[in-house]
């Protein structure tokens, strides 16, 4: 029972009556129910309480690789250095869905290393029981933001491979029509140098719809706050079921590489981002 009662599911009627309180009454039937179908409510719920009941860590991640049919072409795996002699990476990666990749990320190292593995992320995950095994939270703005230097020195410190997407947010659409990530942040190379891990760099192939995109868009145009575009992340999700993706493993960067000051953390992160799209 005390499992049963932990077990996160999405519940928007509750989302909606503990953020907006006796307000709530008066927000639209059909609003909610669009929010239930764009956030795939009964889907996930079921999922969660069926196929990937009881799973954590590895288990879990390739339970929902599974369940999210991706076909999966990886180049560069083999030939990455292990965990010998106690020596742990740093792995990056561009962001271009922002559900799928990381799933897929992981399952395919914790393969590779032993479920060695720590990801850097929105504390929001952490309400997936199966993720918390592998998961450092990440929270800047809330109640958490004062103890987030010392939660990433923690992963960094311990006997794990930190896995990051630095450019925090998933890839967006530039002006250009190209979809690349927006600017990554300079974290993985300051804290590359302070405990002398190599950086591994990978590329995840794919994108989302031109409708999130749009959303995206308009959202940075109207200044908006709220990060809009991130409500309809699990309707893409559904959308790319069944695709194929490549992911593809650079050679690690030796950590000495970003001690040169010829640039600075943020350009060491930024040349680290092309190295990573060079790889596609």
């Amino acid at each position: 029972m005390e499992t049963e009662k932990q077990e996160f599911l999405i519940d928007i009627d509750k989302i909606l009556k503990d953020k907006a309180g006796n307000k709530a009454k008066y927000i639209p039937g059909f609003v909610i129910s669009w929010l239930k179908k764009i956030l795939h409510q009964d889907e996930v719920n079921s999922y969660l309480t069926g196929r990937a009941k009881g799973k954590v860590g590895m288990d879990f991640l390739d339970e929902c690789v599974s369940y999210l049919e991706m076909d999966l072409h990886v180049r560069g795996l083999d030939a990455l250095p292990g965990n010998e002699g106690d020596r742990y990476f740093t792995i990056v990666s561009n962001h271009p869905l922002g559900g799928e990749d990381g799933v897929a990320l992981g399952s395919i190292l914790c393969h590779k290393y032993d479920s060695k593995i720590k990801y850097l992320v929105n504390d929001i995950l952490m309400n997936l029981h199966g993720l918390v095994p592998l998961c450092i939270p990440i929270n800047k703005t809330g109640s958490q933001s004062r103890n987030f230097p010392k939660m990433v020195d923690a992963a960094f410190q311990s006997d794990n491979n930190v896995l990051m997407f630095p450019a925090g947010l998933c890839s967006r659409r530039g002006d250009d029509g190209e979809i690349r990530d927006l600017q990554w942040k300079k974290t993985f190379i300051t804290k590359s140098i302070e405990y002398q891990r190599d950086v591994i760099p990978v590329h995840f192939s794919g994108q989302n719809s031109d409708r999130f995109y749009n959303i995206a868009r308009w959202c940075k145009k109207l200044n908006l706050k709220f990060n809009l575009a991130m409500l309809f992340l699990v309707d893409e999700m559904y959308k790319n079921v069944g695709k194929s993706f490549t992911v593809t493993f650079g050679e690690p960067i030796p950590w000495q590489t970003f001690t040169d000051k010829s640039k600075t953390a943020v350009e060491w992160a930024e040349w680290v981002k092309e190295k990573v799209y060079n790889l596609q």
